[in-house]
């Protein structure tokens, strides 16, 4: 099985199955599964506040967006994954993972393919199986699911736990190819990209003034005490005061938060986005904070119905996503 392949997943998990029969013999027993991974998961990240520190004023505040609120990305940029298991060997899960992206450009009101990336991989725990059995994966050239640094423990050969970690590379898997497709943007494009998910991880795309990132989940609130309030108050049109996050083995990015939507009796979290834009100190930052606002605040519309994230959503990310899963 090629690590690069346009097939699509089904296709492509299909073939696989096929071939592993043939290559594992009655060494494995297959059979389809039930779902995916994703599907069938849930998230073990603890919810969580960091402190950060303040890049406009002392402490966390309040500021309305002025002025009107017009389109300014060009482009739209986001990922998809899927994991299914495969077979069981001795308790060991062979997964098929499948991870894609695409940029959605939008020309004339319509938004079109700038570029995309599809690619399917075998997941297999080396540590876990026999010789014989890795020999016989070896034509799908398997990356190794317990494969780990030499500062971190053994992973452990609980199935529920192997089955996590090949989910986390396919994860992996899916941001590599989303900042692939965004730097190449960054080199290529014409414009501003939205981009579902946080910009830290390249620092191509980190550094770049095209590239803004928008996220959607709030595991994390980078605000503690008196500030998380600033944030759950929050009105429709207003946006937090900027502040830097600096992730470990990441570069370093300008944040806030913004509300696109009016969240009176709601979950804090409605319509409640994190932006992340170029820590750039020669850009008057807070200008540039309330430009991307007034951008994604314009994106409000059309709704992106019927997805049950709507609320915090851009049209056009939803756009890609149908997009991805017509073709995966």
């Amino acid at each position: 099985m090629s690590h690069y392949t346009s097939e699509t997943t089904d296709a492509s998990f299909r073939t696989a199955v096929r071939e592993l029969k043939a290559a594992l013999g009655g060494v494995a027993h297959i059979q389809d599964a039930p779902g995916t991974i994703e599907q069938l998961s849930r998230s073990d990240e603890a919810p969580r506040t960091v402190a950060a520190r303040s890049l406009e004023g002392s402490v966390l505040a309040a500021r309305v967006v002025h002025g009107s609120h017009l389109p300014g990305f060009v482009a739209f940029l986001d990922g998809v994954q899927q994991s299914r298991v495969v077979t069981y060997i001795d308790g060991a899960p062979i997964v098929h993972g499948t991870a894609a992206a695409v940029v959605r450009e939008r020309i004339d009101r319509r938004l079109r393919t700038w570029a995309h990336r599809i690619e399917h991989r075998l997941y297999a725990p080396k540590r876990h199986l026999s010789a014989d059995v890795w020999a016989r994966l070896a034509p799908f050239a398997p990356t190794d699911s317990s494969a780990f640094d030499a500062d971190e423990p053994a992973p452990s050969r609980h199935p529920l736990a192997t089955l996590d970690r090949a989910m986390r590379m396919v994860q992996q898997h899916r941001e590599d190819l989303e900042q692939r497709l965004a730097e190449r943007w960054c080199i290529d494009g014409a414009g501003p990209v939205y981009i579902d998910g946080g910009i830290s991880g390249s620092e191509r795309v980190a550094r770049a003034r095209c590239a803004i990132g928008v996220v959607k989940s709030h595991r994390t609130f980078y605000a503690e005490g008196d500030e998380l309030t600033v944030i759950f108050r929050l009105c429709q049109g207003e946006r937090s005061t900027l502040f830097e996050i600096k992730p470990s083995r990441r570069t370093a990015v300008a944040s806030y938060y913004l509300r696109l939507r009016d969240a009176t009796g709601r979950d804090p979290s409605f319509g409640l986005v994190r932006v992340e834009i170029a820590n750039d100190p020669s850009t008057d930052l807070p200008g540039r904070a309330d430009e991307v606002s007034r951008w994604l605040l314009a994106e409000t519309t059309p709704l992106a119905m019927p997805d049950s994230r709507w609320d915090r959503m851009a049209y056009g990310i939803r756009d890609s996503e149908e997009f991805l899963r017509a073709i995966t």
